[in-house]
């Protein structure tokens, strides 16, 4: 397998991702409560995640479960699940005698802040102060995991713990890319160019979805493209109007219809999950893939027969990514102190090692630990997202009901049921159902 994978940007030393030492001389972190082996003995922790157990996450989290049983003398009742699946139940899950006692769950005002803001998952603050996490979090990373008491994040009390972090960017088949004469595209003129030269050789250029997250990803970072933080925080924080009809906005939306009557994206798109665009570009069909860094260890391991090249989208300050997934304690978690101290597990310099030598973002790693090229490559990349203030969290997050809103809405955009006006109009009504009230 080739895994020699080509980041465009070298790495940067000081990223915002706080990736700081934080073991002891002994490299042993001691849990704030004084557990030691033996005194749960005979209990149980359910635990929920949604991450393969190939994926970064998967991988540090089973050696979290390993220590935790070791230490505790408790049992973990893992519960697998899928994002899509724990996205539409978590609010009947959470608050039901079922609910797991920590879940992984997703960040952002439509997801945690709702259900923080309803009283589903419990309050953190506590624990903050108890374990330090506080500390061991960027400012951007920690914005995802306090909300007020209307949901809003980025101040208000703590309601989750994010253990690692994430961003969207471009991979693509080095192998394709030379075998065309193509350059890693600098600019999104370059990435026009190439994928009309993929075109003309019968390959479609990208691989992605609109009935899952990948397109409506892209479409953001096309606005993003033409926008700045001020927009941002209008769209995420509703701190002012979002003018949907200006030129971020209409760029965007002109543009990915410009590039599927282009035949730059298929129109068969509509009808694929983001695991069949993953698997298009995993099978060498698409030499592009604008996805997440939650890709990345999957990739590294399945892509098996062409070199794999990562970079960050050209032409751009912003970017989508924030703090990962966070851990969340249910309100009806019947073994909240154990929570607390798996959570904190997940925090220590072994795990954090771990899930960055397996190819994630730890949030609360020591830089110095992590020596595999694969994993320092993408850290880079983050790094320099991270050094221009550049994560603009997702599209998704203004409202509950947003993600499946604009699925649907570029689902129309692709079967032409939409013009680009239409669709921003269409976009508009939905995000300003939910936001004029909390506006008000």
């Amino acid at each position: 397998m080739k895994r020699n994978i080509r980041a465009s940007l070298a790495l940067v030393a000081a990223g915002a991702l706080t990736l700081s030492a934080c073991s002891s001389d002994d490299g042993v972190t001691e849990s704030p409560t004084g557990a030691t082996g033996g005194d749960f003995a005979g209990q149980t922790l359910t635990v929920m995640h949604y991450e393969g157990n190939d994926s970064a996450m998967g991988i540090a989290w089973n050696r979290a479960i390993e220590i935790f049983e070791e230490e505790t003398g408790a049992t973990v009742n893992l519960q697998l699940t899928s994002f899509e699946d724990l996205r539409t139940s978590a609010e009947q899950v959470f608050d039901s005698s079922d609910s797991p006692d920590v879940s992984e769950f997703n960040k952002g005002n439509a997801t945690a802040g709702q259900l923080a803001s309803i009283g589903v998952i419990q309050n953190l603050d506590d624990a903050y102060a108890e374990y330090g996490w506080g500390d061991l979090l960027s400012d951007s990373v920690a914005t995802t995991a306090q909300y007020t008491e209307d949901g809003v994040m980025g101040s208000g009390s703590y309601y989750g713990v994010p253990n690692y972090g994430e961003f969207v960017f471009l991979y693509y088949n080095a192998d394709l890319f030379a075998e065309h004469g193509i350059e890693v595209p600098t600019t999104i003129e370059d990435i026009e160019a190439a994928s009309q030269t993929f075109l003309d050789a019968g390959i479609t250029p990208f691989a992605t979805s609109a009935q899952e997250y990948p397109m409506g990803q892209q479409w953001y970072q096309l606005v993003l493209s033409q926008a700045d933080r001020s927009f941002v925080n209008a769209y995420q924080l509703y701190t002012d109007p979002v003018d949907w009809h200006g030129d971020a906005v209409t760029y965007a939306t002109e543009k990915l219809d410009e590039w599927v009557k282009a035949g730059y994206i298929s129109s068969t798109v509509t009808g694929m999950t983001a695991e069949d665009a993953g698997l298009e570009f995993i099978n060498g069909r698409a030499p592009m893939f604008y996805s997440g860094s939650w890709w990345y260890g999957r990739l590294l391991s399945d892509v098996t027969t062409f070199e794999m090249g990562i970079t960050n989208w050209p032409s751009t300050t912003l970017t989508p990514g924030s703090g990962g997934n966070m851990w969340v304690i249910p309100v009806e978690s019947k073994q909240p102190e154990l929570a607390r101290i798996f959570i904190d597990i997940t925090m220590r310099p072994e795990v954090q090692a771990l899930l960055g030598e397996s190819g994630g973002l730890p949030v609360a790693a020591d830089t110095s630990d992590i020596q595999d090229p694969d994993a320092q490559a993408l850290i880079a990349l983050f790094n320099e997202v991270n050094a221009r203030d550049g994560l603009a969290f997702y599209p998704d997050w203004p409202t509950p009901s947003f993600y499946g809103d604009l699925n649907g809405v570029l689902q129309g955009l692709v079967n032409g049921d939409f013009t680009p006006e239409q669709a921003q109009a269409e976009l508009e009504r939905y995000y300003e159902a939910h936001v004029a009230g909390v506006r008000d």
